[in-house]
């Protein structure tokens, strides 16, 4: 493994903005014993791992306050993290009167109501000088859409998210010009968000259409310096929540999360979800599992952008749903950024040379990506 130091600084300084005297929380995951994991990607996990201790190692040294906390593996991305990681951001007090109150085990579930989740609120802000200040998720399955994610920021925390990272990353996609990878991406969010509908399609037979109406892009260009900010990282994004029930069309896909499919699959889409499958790659099993646990899991939850000029790999979905010029969909839930799905499966594919559009109020459409290419912002391409 290569020397982190300089990229761990530009992590903890860049990016979290991180001060003296904050409280920060480093966590990972453990590749679970029931796991079916294939060699290459066992070495990333183990990989990632490693990494996550040494950048705690590294906070610790030069910040102080740093705690690390590893735990196995969730049963997938946007699955609820353990109790004990909870305890480790919100503090021991918080949590134990979440768990008298008949609360933590439903937040866990996803099952928990309206009047709970203000009940929780109010009493994770109680607690709030417990609480961390920087969390940053080294594990391989994600936590940006659970509730933890959503009430670390709700309470002030900075929050960053880098599932199914490879180290190799911080050489790549992380040492990216951050000033001018904010400025596009700003740059592109407003322009989706002057629409009311987006249409989407790509070359390998991808077409997809829904409504956008009320709901806001958001640019996520991985500087998380201001309290209660998130992010993945690498960063490099422009993303939003479709309305439900508005999609309509195909998904071809070509890449699992870290790897390429034997063939591609086709999602077929009505009605805001995927409503049948056909190809024989395995990723299809998978995913039938996840449709037949849940209904919710079959939602198109997430339309991004990609807008980061280092990031170039495409079998690793962290990386490859930032390439600049790609467009990714995801499934599943979408209750963090704007919609109303919530489920604990979240689950990105990424669509390459796409052509995305966006249809004003007016009924213009203004071309926003051309053959994977930004129509509005052409000094970005040569």
């Amino acid at each position: 493994m290569r020397d982190m130091s300089a990229a761990f600084t530009s992590l903890f300084k860049v990016n979290m903005g991180v001060q003296k005297g904050e409280r920060i929380v480093l966590f990972s995951d453990i590749i679970r014993k029931d796991e079916t994991v294939d060699p290459a990607d066992s070495d990333r996990r183990l990989r990632l791992h490693a990494a996550a201790c040494k950048a705690a190692a590294h906070a610790e040294a030069s910040f102080g306050r740093t705690s690390f906390i590893d735990f196995p593996a969730t049963p997938a991305s946007g699955a609820e993290p353990p109790e004990e990681l909870w305890i480790k951001v919100f503090g021991t007090a918080a949590v134990q009167l979440l768990k008298t109150c008949g609360i933590l085990e439903k937040l866990l579930l996803k099952e928990v109501s309206t009047e709970e989740l203000e009940e929780t609120k109010q009493i994770l802000l109680l607690h709030k000088s417990d609480s961390a200040d920087v969390i940053i998720a080294m594990a391989n399955n994600s936590t940006s859409h659970t509730r933890f994610r959503h009430f670390a920021n709700l309470i002030g925390a900075r929050f960053a998210s880098l599932p199914h990272f490879d180290p190799e990353m911080f050489f790549t996609s992380m040492a990216v010009d951050w000033q001018e990878l904010s400025k596009r991406t700003a740059s592109l969010a407003a322009v989706v968000n002057r629409g009311e509908s987006l249409a989407l399609s790509t070359p390998n037979g991808t077409s997809l259409t829904f409504s956008s109406k009320g709901r806001k892009a958001e640019a996520d260009d991985g500087l998380l310096t201001s309290p209660g900010s998130f992010g993945n990282l690498p960063a490099g994004e422009v993303y939003l929540a479709p309305l439900e029930g508005s999609a309509e069309g195909v998904l071809v896909l070509e890449y699992a999360p870290t790897r390429r499919l034997s063939e591609p699959l086709q999602l077929i889409v009505s009605g805001g979800e995927v409503v049948e499958i056909k190809g024989d790659d395995p990723h299809r099993n998978w995913l039938e599992q996840k449709f037949s646990s849940s209904r919710k899991n079959r939602n198109i939850a997430e339309l991004g952008i990609g807008t980061n000029d280092k990031a170039t790999r495409p079998d690793n979905i962290l990386e490859a749903e930032k390439i600049l010029g790609t467009v990714h969909v995801a499934l599943g839930d979408n209750s963090g950024f704007g919609g109303v799905i919530s489920t604990p499966f979240h689950e990105d594919y990424v669509f390459y040379r796409p052509k995305l559009s966006t249809l004003l109020s007016n009924g213009r459409t203004v071309p926003i990506l051309e053959d994977g290419r930004l129509c509005l912002l052409p000094k970005d391409h040569p």
